[in-house]
């Protein structure tokens, strides 16, 4: 029971720290700490926690670059239609 309130003061502290950090940098880094909380569950069922931490931080922060990607994209593609519709009046 300790562990578990130790583990989720610790995820909430990481996030926390997430303030100062630009979008990109905000999704990557939750994408990671999700990915290896996800991992290490998975990987303790598995019988190898920390391999599974560490293949599920990798896939986390993979998710989370991607997800920005695709953000960036949408955000684009609306300033650029908005800035059309304004020229065509």
């Amino acid at each position: 029971m300790r562990m578990r309130l130790a583990a989720a003061t610790a995820g909430m502290l990481l996030l926390a720290g997430c303030t100062g950090m630009s979008d990109t940098q905000q999704r990557g880094l939750t994408g990671a700490v999700g990915g290896a909380a996800v991992g290490g569950v998975i990987g303790a069922m598995a019988g190898n926690a920390g391999l599974g931490m560490v293949v599920g931080a990798g896939a986390g922060l993979a998710g989370g670059l991607i997800f920005d990607s695709v953000k960036k994209n949408e955000q684009a593609a609306y300033r650029s239609g908005y800035a059309a519709g304004q020229r065509s009046r």
